[in-house]
């Protein structure tokens, strides 16, 4: 499929570029995409949760009460979990929440949410572009061309550029990223993914492995 290249002013350069029919263009596989998302925010968990049980409240070994005789319930200690300020029963222990999926699935993910972003229109191309100094006014401006102002946008470059990083980092809605960190996750929570004409080449190369 060919889609138009747009500069930095949000105006037609003229130019088309193809994009890979075997990367934009598949039927979006809901169940990979569910999966990596689901890893994605899985590894975002620290897993450093912790409650004291039984064992490790501090308190006197001392039995509370006598065995019979009281007409209520038998009670041996202060850390009884029945007891306010007691241990917890089966409470939350440090655990880690990754877990392993293989390189074809998280490619599939992938490559459903580019071709699930081209389907709704929401991916636009542009020409690589640079600014002398970091200016978030500057990438405020690019995203006003595009008109993308006070929306969520994803931001693909070809490789690290110190400065339009820099610009961006002060916005909320905003991310920029190189291809290698692209992930399926901040695909879909962009409403609009941008991506840079550097980009596209080896985008497609990694996805088509």
């Amino acid at each position: 499929m060919e889609v138009k290249v747009l500069d930095i002013n949000g105006k037609d350069t003229g130019r088309k570029v193809q994009l890979s029919d075997s990367v934009f263009g598949i039927e979006p596989n809901k169940h990979a995409v569910y999966l990596d998302v689901k890893q994605y925010l899985a590894n975002q968990r620290q897993g450093t949760h912790k409650s004291k049980e039984r064992n490790e409240v501090t308190g006197s070994t001392r039995k509370v009460k006598k065995q019979k005789g009281t007409g209520t319930a038998r009670a041996g200690s202060v850390k009884n979990p029945l007891f306010k300020g007691g241990g917890t029963v089966f409470g939350p222990r440090p655990r880690n929440y990754s877990f392993k999926l293989n390189k074809n699935l998280k490619r599939l993910a992938r490559k459903s949410a580019l071709s699930l972003k081209l389907k709704e229109s929401s991916l636009i191309v542009i020409e690589d572009f640079n600014f002398d100094a970091p200016s978030t006014k500057n990438f405020i401006n690019v995203l006003k061309a595009l008109g993308l102002e006070n929306k969520k946008s994803l931001f693909v470059l070809g490789e690290l550029n110190k400065n339009v990083y820099l610009s961006s980092r002060n916005l909320e809605a905003s991310n920029v990223v190189t291809n290698s960190e692209l992930n399926t996750y901040s695909i879909l929570n962009a409403n609009n993914l941008v991506l840079s004409e550097s980009s596209l080449g080896e985008i497609v190369e990694n996805l088509s492995k």
